[in-house]
């Protein structure tokens, strides 16, 4: 898994250089840092708490307001204290993953735009294997700055699915 993270990264990083470079005044392409939170839905509501996370995304235009993102982050929703149906308490392990995201994102008018996103929540810590995802959203870019609204589903043995809030800069 390290592998792969560090080949995606890389590959963000030379893209970022050379992009940058070629392709300056076109600004094509776009690379930064952001932060998200989770706010967990349905069942996933009744084991885990708001969670947050904080990764890179990158974003590459294509022609008429389309284009291509996809980010790498970690996100962590700490655990609940559950009492069962025979009033045991226990503590759910906290919920820990790195998702990589690839998807397409169209821009309305020259702010607002629309993102689709699919890609796997590689599980880390307590649980193990991976979770496809699906992330449907809503943003908002001024300047530099992107902000988003987002639904996402990770599905693993179930769907666990949580409303998201991502604020980045894009340079």
């Amino acid at each position: 898994m390290k592998k792969i993270l560090f080949t995606i990264t890389g590959m963000l990083l030379v893209l970022c250089f050379t992009s940058s470079a070629t392709q300056a005044q076109l600004k094509r392409f776009s690379i930064g840092p952001f932060i998200e939170a989770g706010f967990p839905v349905g069942s996933m509501a009744d084991n885990y708490k708001t969670g947050y996370g904080a990764g890179v995304g990158a974003d590459i235009k294509l022609i008429a307001g389309l284009g291509v993102t996809g980010s790498v982050s970690y996100m962590r929703f700490p655990g609940q204290t559950v009492t069962d149906d025979g009033g045991n308490t226990y503590k759910v392990d906290a919920l820990s993953a790195v998702p990589v995201r690839l998807g397409l994102k169209y821009k309305f008018i020259p702010l607002l735009y629309v993102k689709v996103e699919g890609g796997v929540a590689n599980l880390t810590g307590d649980y193990d294997g991976g979770a496809a995802i699906f992330s449907p959203g809503l943003g908002l870019r001024v300047l530099g700055f992107d902000f988003q609204a987002k639904y996402e589903a990770w599905f693993k043995d179930g769907t666990n699915g949580f409303w998201g809030l991502k604020a980045g800069w894009n340079f």
